[in-house]
């Protein structure tokens, strides 16, 4: 247990002491993982907060109505709700679409922003849910068919759209994750090499006395593990702080913003995981950058 226990700090000394006298190399290794980790942690908190908008989205069978201008709801809903398809209708005249507007844009004088426009620039809405999922694409070609129908929205265009976006946003991430990768797998290298060529009178003398390779060589491993788990902490804290001002940011945001702000909130399990990804992630980074630099000086 003691010689155990020796060998424990001896190692972390020598990992310590490599650290202090890595100089500004250190801090070039770590600030490459520190932005490797930061672009990948806010890239997978961005992906999952997509899924989660993609889910509710797609968990909605609300087709949206909008009639044209000279049309009134009461002229096309009886037409609707004959529709075997057609679960609920709820109407929004554009009077009261226009109020819901002004307020949330904070403008208390409704009379004075409708007489700059001329005129009510909204149109009548219809919020027509549908029985089943299944039926949203054909009762929104139905709907869509109907005289004053405007235009019919559903949410199958905006999950599509979405899908789209989260598919360009993973290739976008996995295209920068590589690229950064390898940088900080290089500068991590480069750093550890410099540290070794700088105390190899020290190595020659250890190996004249017997020490083995793994020995010697242990602590400069654990120095680039090091970089990684110091990277992935800052890179955490920058997204913690990022998170603390957004969530200050949406609080006078009007009420739509903080709701659909609320359904993609990440879960305590995210919340958990996502430090976690971030250190493992940096230490197998530093550990393939220590490894490689080691290699060559251990066969040598």
């Amino acid at each position: 247990m003691f010689k155990s226990l020796t060998k424990l700090d001896y190692l972390l000394k020598e990992t310590f002491l490599g650290l202090l006298r890595g100089g500004w190399m250190n801090w070039a290794a770590v600030s490459t993982v520190t932005v490797l980790l930061f672009l990948f942690g806010l890239s997978l908190q961005t992906s999952w907060q997509v899924e989660k908008l993609l889910y509710q989205f797609g968990s909605q069978l609300e087709v949206s109505v909008y009639l044209q201008p000279d049309m009134r709801i009461e002229s096309i809903q009886p037409l609707i709700a004959k529709m075997p398809d057609v679960a609920t209708i709820e109407t929004i005249t554009k009077e009261e679409a226009w109020t819901k507007l002004v307020k949330e844009m904070r403008i208390s004088d409704i009379e004075s922003a409708t007489q700059e426009l001329g005129e009510n620039p909204l149109v009548d809405e219809m919020k027509v849910k549908a029985r089943n999922s299944q039926v949203v694409p054909n009762l929104a070609t139905q709907l869509a068919k109907l005289p004053g129908v405007e235009t019919v929205q559903y949410i199958d265009e905006v999950v599509r759209r979405i899908a789209q976006l989260h598919q360009g946003l993973n290739w976008i991430t996995l295209i920068i994750t590589i690229i950064l990768t390898l940088s900080a797998i290089a500068v991590t290298n480069t750093t550890i090499r410099l540290i070794v060529m700088a105390r190899r009178q020290e190595i020659e003398i250890m190996q004249l006395v017997g020490a083995t390779s793994a020995w010697i060589y242990l602590p400069f491993i654990l120095q680039g593990i090091s970089f990684g788990l110091v990277g992935g902490a800052i890179a955490w804290s920058f997204i913690s702080v990022i998170q603390q001002f957004l969530r200050k940011l949406l609080v006078n945001q009007p009420e739509f913003i903080q709701v659909i702000s609320n359904r993609v909130q990440l879960t305590p399990a995210e919340i958990f995981f996502l430090p976690l990804i971030l250190l493992s992630f940096g230490a197998a980074v530093g550990l393939m950058g220590s490894l490689f630099a080691v290699r060559r000086f251990a066969k040598g």
